[in-house]
């Protein structure tokens, strides 16, 4: 395998060869992968673990990796003496002590020098659990269960934790010290990244979770196999697994991933589930059968909804649509973002909407191409984006429909979770003028390109950063992202979120502006789109603010962002259930919620950011009309 990683790096943007500074940075990620919390490893397993694993690049060549064995045993003997001290804890007499404060920014904390030290570290971690546990509405003596059913099942997990298994976790290391996107996907990680991409699988129709070993069902999506013959219900508990002709599998504390693959199969198979359904204070145990078939994931994919308002007795009507990816696929057939987003701008055009946003707060990109395309929907023609490779070759990709769909007020909510192509989209709408650009303080600020390679004998891809994206006027997305016209306050404008803070994350750079608006811009007044006036700006950002200041949620939002930056990354126990009690019916009203596909679109709507958008958007069009009547 390493030998096929040798070849492929050739084509990296910035990094051609293996060395030694490469070979550090894998080892330093393979033991973050293996022990993120530093919450397994001692300081002299530690320094162990970095030997064996910069050795085992040449140890791998002749295909000896037994040292990954040996790393496996450190592993497993650490989780079996953590579960223990969990257990000891929590005994009979364990009482919260909510004066304890804990540390979560690993970066902050060296691994502990001995077994001492490192009880005396999981003691703060375990009152911090057992608290954030409660927070769920959950009694001490439920949370202590979970709490100790977790460490055993991570035992369990590195019990697991087979040679291939670590195989995989070391080439992810591997791609991951040449940047933060290039990235090993095992062959089932491949199946799972094509399912994202085209929205749809083959499998009974369910979203399932885990809790306590339990494999829960959530929802039943409409028109899947358990749907369509009224099979199970939301909080089922599958059992075990049976394929057709097949003996049934327990899946009791198997991992969900797992689970997973178990039950998808191709379309016209069958598969037989054991289920555990609780009727008041009694439970029953049945047997059904599901016919596998294709899942279209509807809910994944674009949608929209007409707000009505009435703004000093004028009726406005705002198309606010959310758009979570960059969706689509290569088969035939397969839904894509661009034909979904143009149909529902397309409706709304023919409503006669008076202003439209477009919620990317949560989208972390996708399909390039369909950004570019759906940039095409509100500008007549133009560049849009260029990729630019380690050797300064530039292509621009440009929108060479002249149809202008919607041309009113155009606005994009965006968050530091918006990334790649909703980067890309937002930022040439923002260079153009096109769009205003409202929410978190930048966008995530990921501005580089990957390709996906196929491994041979069947091995899974591995996915290499192969160029950078440059934004019409000139400027990368990479670390800077997009910043918002009219900021608003988020939970996530911390110091540790963005492509700037990530692990061996590829320096910003510059190209050649190649921005166009004239091509951009129709001629015709009738036909021109509204575009985005900086004094406009100003009067919407200012009527913005005095909203922000006496809602009630942003209040919550900056009080928690200064906590946050006083506590210096300590969660204190007491704090944990002070908001806890505080945020109770409203994390009830939550969970009732979100459990259907309409509670959620409630939700959706009804959060903070995105009614400020609207606000927003209900003064501009006052604007525009203003401005038309003069």
């Amino acid at each position: 395998m390493m030998r096929g990683f040798l070849g492929l790096d050739n084509n990296h943007f910035a990094i051609n060869s293996l060395t030694d500074e490469v070979k550090e940075r894998t080892t330093t990620l393979f033991i973050k992968f293996i022990d993120p919390n530093k919450q397994l490893l001692l300081k002299d397993d530690e320094k162990r673990v970095h030997k064996l694993t910069l050795d085992l690049f040449d140890a791998m060549k002749s295909g000896n990796c037994a040292a990954l064995s040996e790393i496996g045993q450190t592993l497993t003997t650490r989780a079996g003496e953590n579960s223990a001290i969990v257990s000891e804890v929590l005994g009979k007499d364990f009482k919260l002590k909510e004066d304890v404060k804990y540390q979560m920014d690993s970066k902050k904390r060296d691994y502990p020098k001995d077994k001492d030290q490192k009880r005396s570290f999981l003691e703060a971690a375990i009152y911090t659990q057992v608290a954030s546990i409660m927070s769920g509405d959950v009694t001490l003596e439920k949370a202590k269960q979970q709490l100790l059913k977790r460490y055993e099942l991570s035992v369990k997990r590195s019990k697991e934790m087979t040679q291939g298994k670590m195989i995989t976790l070391f080439a992810e290391a591997f791609a991951h010290s040449l940047d933060p996107h290039s990235d090993y996907m095992s062959p089932e990680q491949l199946d799972e990244f094509k399912i994202n991409m085209n929205l749809s699988l083959e499998g009974i129709g369910v979203s399932l979770s885990s809790d306590d070993g339990y494999t829960i069902v959530q929802e039943i999506i409409p028109g899947g196999g358990a749907d369509r013959i009224h099979a199970l219900m939301p909080k089922d508990k599958i059992m075990a697994v049976a394929q057709e002709k097949g003996e049934p599998v327990s899946i009791m504390d198997m991992d969900l991933s797992e689970v997973v693959k178990m039950i998808r199969g191709k379309k016209g198979t069958k598969v037989t589930l054991t289920v555990m359904r609780q009727k008041g204070n009694k439970s029953e145990t049945f047997k059904t059968t599901i016919t596998r078939d294709k899942v279209d994931m509807k809910e994944q994919a674009a949608k929209m909804t007409i707000e009505k308002r009435k703004v000093n007795g004028m009726d406005q009507k705002i198309a606010v649509i959310d758009l979570p990816s960059f969706y689509g696929g290569s088969e035939k057939n397969s839904r894509d973002c661009y034909t979904d987003l143009k149909a529902l701008v397309e409706k709304a055009s023919t409503e006669k909407v008076d202003g439209m946003i477009i919620d990317l707060s949560a989208n972390g990109g996708g399909l390039l191409q369909d950004a570019v395309r759906i940039a095409g929907l509100f500008i007549k023609t133009g560049p849009v984006v260029a990729t630019q490779d380690g050797k300064k070759n530039r292509d621009i990709l440009s929108d060479d429909d002249d149809r202008i769909v919607y041309k009113g007020p155009l606005m994009l909510l965006t968050t530091r979770y918006s990334a790649s192509a909703s980067e890309i989209f937002a930022g040439a709408m923002k260079d153009y003028h096109r769009a205003l650009i409202v929410g978190g303080d930048h966008t995530y600020g990921k501005g580089s390109v990957q390709v996906l390679n196929p491994l041979p004998m069947g091995l899974g891809a591995m996915k290499l950063t192969t160029q950078m994206f440059y934004l019409p006027g000139g400027n990368s997305t990479q670390h800077a992202g997009v910043s918002a016209d009219i900021p608003l306050p988020s939970y996530i404008d911390s110091d540790d979120l963005g492509e700037q803070y990530m692990d061996y994350a590829l320096p910003p750079s510059k190209t050649e502006p190649f921005i166009s608006m004239e091509a951009a811009q129709s001629k015709n007044p009738k036909e021109a789109w509204v575009a985005v006036n900086p004094e406009v700006v100003n009067l919407l950002k200012e009527k913005s603010a005095k909203r922000v200041a006496a809602n009630s949620d942003f209040k919550d939002i900056l009080k928690e962002l200064d906590e946050m930056k006083k506590n210096e990354g300590y969660i204190k126990v007491a704090d944990i259930l002070q908001k806890s009690n505080k945020d109770k019916e409203k994390r009830k009203d939550r969970k009732e919620k979100a459990s259907s596909a309409t509670g959620r679109k409630e939700l959706w709507l009804k959060d903070a950011h995105v009614q400020e958008s609207i606000n927003i958007m209900q003064d501009w069009i006052a604007s525009q009309k203003a401005i038309a009547q003069k």
